[in-house]
């Protein structure tokens, strides 16, 4: 069947009103009103009843709300609306997270990277409950990328310093605690971790010296 300039038209005022509904909710999730918000997604729910959207602020709502098993309940609908949905699987991880379950927050937090590499959520996310599992091989690898793409970003730099010292590769870390030192004069963390760093090299180097003697 031909679809007449009226349908199409009228498609195209439909699509954007989901839009702005959508905008709507985003915005008011974003300054903490989470009723109005929730209001605007159900809105576009209906408009946009195939578009993960809607449901990814439903669930975010929940989360602010700690109302796990709806947020979980409307992440997992956004999943099946649009497999590739990075944010949605980003929620699930925050909901495994809040619920201690760091083994399924790890794999969720992976599969949204896998799907956003540019994700800072996830990525912090993932070496968040890299530190409770004591596994962190992956992490540098989703860190290593992110930081390629924004080499300025402070919040990921740290993270990534703190990995590269307890994997023994005490140069890199320096040389990124340095950079954000640049970036950040008054970091304290950075320069407490620094000072562990050149205390590691210097004893790497006292040991080399003797070893050769």
């Amino acid at each position: 069947m031909e679809q007449t300039e009226g349908d199409t038209s009228q498609q195209h005022d439909s699509t954007q009103h989901y839009e702005v509904l959508q905008e709507l909710g985003d915005c008011y999730t974003s300054v903490g009103n989470y009723e109005e918000a929730q209001h605007y997604y159900g809105k576009a729910a209906v408009l946009g009843p195939d578009e993960p959207g809607p449901y990814v602020g439903l669930g975010a709502v929940a989360l602010q709300k700690n109302l796990l098993d709806d947020a979980e309940t409307a992440f997992r609908v956004a999943c099946r609306l649009d497999a590739n949905c990075a944010r949605a699987y980003a929620g699930l991880a925050m909901v495994a997270q809040q619920r201690a379950n760091y083994k399924l927050a790890f794999e969720m937090y992976l599969k949204c990277l896998e799907l956003d590499t540019d994700s800072p959520l996830a990525l912090l996310g993932l070496f968040q409950t890299s530190c409770q599992m004591g596994s962190f091989a992956k992490v540098t690898h989703y860190l290593e990328l992110y930081l390629n793409m924004h080499p300025d970003d402070a919040s990921v730099m740290f993270p990534l310093a703190a990995l590269y010292m307890k994997d023994g590769r005490l140069e890199q870390s320096k040389k990124i605690l340095l950079d954000l030192l640049i970036l950040d004069r008054d970091n304290q963390d950075a320069a407490n971790l620094l000072e562990e760093v050149e205390h590691g090299l210097a004893q790497e180097k006292t040991r080399t010296y003797f070893e050769k003697q």
